[in-house]
């Protein structure tokens, strides 16, 4: 990709072309919420106006032309990271498909699943293992499922560069581990974690795999199966897709051998005053009237992905990162989180000015036009870990240009200045 395609990408996202604060908009902020194309819009629009109607429930023609589109988007959604329609549950969005997880795993060691869901169960001296880099999506639902089975929470710490301690993985990962759940990309860092290493490791000792990619799908080529995880969350509203929608993808013998999470309509076989039997996956974890149209509107945004190439993608972003580490690097007072320039990294970028609280330097940006997140970025533990209370991110997308990266590491270069932090 070049700046001249990028400028024509650009076209197909409205919102590009706003002014924020009589300046035009540099939207830096996809690592939390990516911006809409017009087809993603115009595919959900295009439900309701012409097929909505309940799913999996209605005889009539407008509900088999929206069961229709709402598998036809499990399909394509599936296919985009190398899975089979049935490995793929519709979530609100990552959180929950973790959570999904973590419940399944307490109500199977509580007994229910029966004899299939009991590799599931865990109880007093099993062990939990997670990363000191987690987004609190992923350390909290496990804190919680220790806290219920008295199985013993775990992490795998970092070094100062914020790169996993894989000496001390291989200690912490050990026998009595049930599960290790990781992240595929720092929401903080930008590090790309060692995957298959993990899940060698993880492996070895028979326990299950879940990978939080919110970070990976929408900004690299990933292939489930190549992988080799267990269980994969990702959020569609970071994937140029809608809110409200996120998938979970399990391998089809794990998700039919775990017992639901949410249970109710649509999710069952036979139902008695006394019991209920339950429909194999995905479904037996869709309970309730489903995300119709957002799944839809997901299945766009994967489309387009799929057209615009996820390896062109992850070779623009590496090159909009890079411009982001050297330049901030190259002002003085800037302190740059992860991994050093020249070392694999996704397109973002957080940094603590010296003397500026990142909520100073949010507002400065935005009052430029720029969009940038500000906070602990849900990883306080990470933070805590660098010394650090809070700090600025700018992450990129593929409509992003190296003008735009540019104008941010001008604003970023007068902060300090402009604060009088200067020495």
């Amino acid at each position: 990709m070049t700046d001249t395609e990028v400028y024509s990408i650009r076209n197909d996202f409205p919102i590009l072309g706003t002014e924020v604060n009589g300046r035009p908009l540099v939207y830096l902020d996809s690592g939390a919420t990516s911006q809409n194309p017009v087809s993603v819009m115009e595919a959900e629009q295009e439900f309701y106006e012409q097929r909505n109607a309940a799913v999996h429930r209605g005889a009539h023609t407008l509900a088999v032309d929206a069961t229709d589109a709402y598998e036809d988007a499990r399909a394509t959604v599936a296919g985009f990271i190398g899975a089979r329609a049935d490995e793929i549950v519709w979530t609100s969005n990552a959180t929950e498909g973790i959570n999904l997880v973590a419940y399944a795993m307490s109500n199977a060691s509580l007994g229910r699943g029966g004899e299939a869901a009991r590799r599931f169960a865990l109880g007093p001296g099993d062990s939990i293992v997670v990363t000191e880099m987690e987004h609190h999506a992923n350390l909290i639902p496990w804190q919680e499922l220790a806290a219920r089975t008295g199985a013993e929470l775990r992490f795998v710490p970092i070094d100062d560069d914020g790169v996993l301690r894989l000496e001390t993985a291989r200690e912490v990962i050990d026998p009595r581990t049930r599960i290790v759940a990781f992240s595929h990309a720092s929401n903080v860092l930008g590090t790309i974690n060692p995957v298959s290493e993990l899940v060698r490791l993880a492996r070895a000792v028979g326990a299950l795999t879940l990978l939080d990619a919110c970070q990976s799908v929408p900004h690299l080529p990933v292939d489930v199966k190549a992988l080799d995880v267990d269980f994969l969350v990702f959020s569609g509203h970071k994937m140029l897709g809608p809110t409200g929608i996120g998938a979970l993808y399990g391998r089809a013998e794990l998700l039919n051998s775990m017992p639901p999470f949410l249970t109710g309509g649509s999710m069952i076989t036979t139902v008695t005053m006394e019991r209920a039997e339950y429909l194999q996956a995905p479904n037996r974890f869709e309970a309730g009237t489903q995300r119709i149209s957002q799944a839809v509107a997901l299945g766009a945004a994967a489309r387009y992905l799929g057209e615009t190439g996820m390896q062109r993608v992850e070779d623009w972003e590496l090159r909009l990162g890079e411009r982001l580490v050297a330049g901030l690097g190259e002002i003085e007072g800037i302190r740059v989180l992860g991994p050093a320039a020249g070392l694999p990294r996704i397109g973002l970028a957080a940094f603590d000015v010296d003397g500026v609280h990142a909520h100073d330097v949010g507002q400065f940006l935005d009052a430029r036009g720029i969009a940038v997140r500000v906070g602990h970025h849900c990883a306080q533990p990470l933070h805590r870990r660098l010394g650090l209370t809070a700090t600025t991110r700018a992450s990129t997308y593929l409509y992003n240009t190296t003008d735009e990266v540019d104008a941010f590491l001008d604003a970023v270069s007068g902060i300090r200045t402009f604060f009088g932090a200067t020495r």
